[in-house]
């Protein structure tokens, strides 16, 4: 316990300091010398120009789990679906992804609640660490979750050796043990990282960018300065007397924002201004800082409100979040395959043979945002080389709950088409051709009709 948690602590300094960044808080004057730190850095306290949470959530908005495919069954598993809704998962796992790209990891603790179903809760890496087997980055040796309760005393579930350890107190002096066995075998603990590493710990999403974040703070906040005190002309007076109060101090002859009109009695005064600084300058470099954030960010140039803002359209955009939507699937293969995980535990809870289903896929939504014309068309497209109706509605946007109800209305569709058919049955339809023969047939004869017919010769 004692090592988990200083394990723990190690890293939780970093881990507050990146979601302090997500969160705006960041810190102040980072690249300005004492003397302008020691001048100006309470009037920028409360201030930071934030692009971390954009950067943040503009992957996380695009990051939705529809449902999972353990077997072969069309529209995914409702076994699996069920869970996941038992257990709100639809938005703690946006949560989870969240804290993971902020953290770098996030954790999901799988167990079984007093009716033995599976609960999975999704917590933060400020609270849980993993210590895995030597020599294999899979596998989990020992896992902790660390907490404080509201009357301030904490708490530690350990999972170790297969046994279950529970706690209070502080560490070094834990107290209250109490020992189980884990009926799973194994830490049921799973890690959720933004991306794996092989020698490192997961890296925030942050941690590229946080300088670029200082350095925009720092020469936005020159601007405000440059804007408050050289950004209108000052003027200036020589050859005139400098007046004092009774205490020495020199008392200003005009007030300068208010009076329209300077004057002197000396023919030796001289009145002149100096120009106001270009703001441009800090602009330009901003805007270079902001570039070269979203291109390491991967972020589209308009989400930063570039080139003016203006939001491509059509093909265009579809370029310009080519990098956010590749960044996304990439979020998508690792987070995947630790839901798939998760899913097998739970599954594993209930005694399920799909606690072996290895080939299991997690349902994602389609991250990428195109308009539903041309949307529909790819999809008719696709329906002429066979891909399934249910297929193309999942790949349409709905979840596999609705495609379900489809099924239900489509049956109760044709049981109303039926019963609307045998209540008002449809006329019989008449052969045009043998209304004709009938009329012909009806006739009176023609020409010589009424005459004994004459027998033609049978040779001429």
């Amino acid at each position: 316990m004692d090592w988990l948690h200083s394990k723990l602590l190690r890293r939780r300094t970093y881990l507050r300091f990146c979601a302090n960044y997500y969160e705006g808080k960041h810190q102040q004057m980072v690249f300005a010398q004492a003397k302008y730190h020691n001048e100006f850095g309470r009037v920028f306290e409360q201030w930071s120009d934030n692009f971390c949470g954009l950067i943040i959530d503009s992957v996380n908005e695009r990051l939705a789990i529809d449902g999972f495919q353990m077997t072969d069954e069309p529209g995914g598993d409702r076994d699996a679906r069920d869970i996941w809704q038992r257990n709100h998962l639809d938005a703690e796992s946006n949560t989870a992804h969240l804290e993971s790209m902020i953290h770098g990891v996030s954790y999901a603790v799988v167990w079984a609640d007093a009716d033995g179903f599976p609960t999975i809760s999704v917590e933060s890496a400020e609270n849980v660490v993993v210590q895995h087997t030597p020599g294999d980055r899979r596998s989990i040796e020992a896992a902790a979750k660390f907490g404080t309760d509201d009357w301030g005393r904490e708490f530690v579930t350990l999972w170790w050796g297969g046994l279950v350890f529970t706690a209070t107190g502080t560490a070094g002096r834990w107290g209250d043990y109490r020992a189980r066995v884990n009926p799973l075998g194994a830490p049921p603990v799973v890690p959720i990282p933004t991306r794996s590493r092989l020698t490192s710990p997961p890296v925030s999403d942050l941690a590229v960018v946080i300088p670029l974040a200082d350095a925009i703070n720092k020469t936005v906040a020159d601007a405000l300065v440059a804007s408050e005190y050289a950004a209108w002309p000052q003027r200036y007076v020589t050859g005139l007397e400098i007046q004092e109060d009774e205490q020495g101090r020199p008392v200003e002859p005009y007030r300068v924002a208010v009076d329209k009109l300077l004057q002197a009695e000396s023919p030796d005064v001289r009145f002149g201004q100096f120009e106001a600084a270009d703001l441009k300058n800090y602009v330009n470099l901003t805007s270079m800082l902001v570039q070269h954030m979203a291109s390491i960010s991967r972020i589209p140039f308009h989400y930063f409100l570039l080139n003016g803002g203006t939001a491509p359209s059509g093909e265009a955009i579809a370029s310009a979040e080519a990098g956010l939507i590749a960044k996304t699937r990439e979020r998508m293969l690792h987070y995947g395959e630790a839901w798939e995980r998760v899913m097998r535990l739970a599954f594993r809870v209930l005694g399920d043979r799909r606690a072996f289903a290895f080939g299991a896929e997690v349902i994602w939504r389609d991250p990428q945002n195109r308009s539903i014309a041309q949307h529909y068309d790819a999809l008719l497209k696709a329906q002429l080389i066979g891909v399934p109706r249910d297929q193309l509605l999942l790949d349409a946007g709905y979840t596999p709950q609705q495609v379900e109800r489809f099924h239900i209305m489509r049956e109760h569709d044709a049981e109303a088409a039926a019963s609307l058919a045998n209540r008002y049955p449809p006329e019989p339809r008449h052969d045009p051709r043998a209304v004709e023969a009938k009329k012909a047939a009806s006739k009176p004869p023609q020409g010589n009709a009424g005459n004994t017919a004459r027998k033609l010769p049978t040779s001429f």
